[in-house]
């Protein structure tokens, strides 16, 4: 049978991304004749993976590419490498090109909230394969993929109010959805990172598995209480350690080495089982599910979209260059002295981004 193209444009390859098919296997390693995987991925790994314009493009393309492939079981949506799935956009670019430019970032932004709406349209499930950091964009996208199977050394959370911007990409609509009210005011405010065992017993994420090898075993996260309460009571496996517990934790960790496959057996496993149901059934089923972050996402994509544009001529544009042309032990403008300078009535100009920048200038 000769079947219509559906597809908007040819495929092409898009910088900083793979578009792949990969072989439907069973759990005992068979393949499955005429099925098969697809395999997005953000190949950016000198730059954690962070979205460039182009990148962010060919995800929208890819996986609506993927929609269209009727021998497609799933999709797989992951980063290379092992530190990181993504890191947010890429701050080079938002730093270089996009700050001070509100209607740039505008339509940026037209292209951002397109990939998230491109994965929360996709016809086939999207897994989301976290292989290390998912960080502020990283961590909206991957929300917006239908399960997330990650390795146990990954950490999650969001930058906004630190680096200049709001989480307003997605995470403000989404992680409430996941982990309640108070705990996503904590992880967008505050932007401290969660291990994968807090965000899985959160329900943030769905299935956690070890990466770490020492002395030819898998071991889990030596930087991550697993194991313990506190004498209160409190529950605190996920936490990291700290003090001489974490010192020990990092030399265990210095001693392995990162095996992902017990990661992709995991991600292969959770495809077999969805590849084992109707699959009109199992497409209704997602759309329906989908609908409660739709219901969010799109309520305030639109205006999100409008007020991170304006915001690229102020505390945005600080922020992204703050991180951009810092150094490591400090890529953040002065927020004290900002919030001082406002408080006398000083206006925003290149003076004061100027002045706040001053300390990531000079370490």
């Amino acid at each position: 049978m000769t079947f219509k193209d559906h597809d908007l444009i040819p495929p092409a390859a898009a910088p900083g991304l793979r578009y792949e098919e990969t072989a439907l296997t069973t759990p005992a390693g068979e393949t499955v004749p005429g099925l098969h995987v697809v395999r997005i991925t953000l190949d950016n790994p000198s730059q954690l993976n962070s979205y460039t314009t182009d990148m962010v493009k060919g995800v929208i393309l890819g996986m609506r590419r993927a929609s269209n492939d009727r021998g497609a079981v799933a999709v797989v949506f992951t980063g290379s490498g092992t530190r990181a799935f993504c890191t947010g956009g890429n701050t080079a670019e938002y730093a270089e090109y996009y700050a001070g430019r509100p209607e740039e970032y505008r339509q940026y932004m037209r292209l951002f909230n397109d990939m998230v709406s491109a994965i929360l349209a996709c016809d086939k499930p999207v897994i989301c394969r976290v292989n290390g950091m998912r960080i502020a964009g990283g961590q909206e996208i991957g929300m917006a993929c239908d399960f997330t199977v990650a390795q146990d050394l990954a950490v999650f959370g969001q930058a906004g109010p630190r680096h200049g911007s709001a989480p307003d990409g997605g995470s403000t609509d989404f992680l409430p959805l996941f982990v309640g009210a108070e705990a996503a005011m904590e992880s967008c405010t505050l932007c401290e990172h969660w291990s994968a065992h807090k965000a899985v017993r959160l329900g943030l994420i769905t299935k956690v598995v070890p990466a770490l090898v020492v002395n030819g075993a898998f071991v889990s996260n030596p930087l991550v209480i697993t194991d313990r309460w506190l004498d209160e009571g409190q529950i605190v496996y996920g936490d990291m350690k700290t003090g001489a517990d974490r010192d020990a934790g990092k030399q265990v960790l210095a001693s392995g080495t990162i095996d992902l496959a017990r990661l992709d057996r995991e991600v292969d496993h959770l495809i077999f089982k969805l590849a084992n149901t109707m699959p009109g059934c199992l497409s209704k089923t997602i759309e329906s599910v989908r609908k409660h972050k739709l219901e969010h996402w799109d309520r305030n994509r639109e205006s999100n979209r409008a007020w991170l544009a304006l915001n690229m001529m102020t505390e945005g544009r600080a922020g992204f260059r703050a991180f951009h042309e810092g150094s490591k032990s400090c890529r953040e403008a002065d927020f004290l002295l900002l919030r001082r300078r406002l408080a006398e009535g000083q206006v925003w100009g290149e003076s004061l981004t100027e002045e706040i920048l001053a300390q990531a200038h000079a370490r």
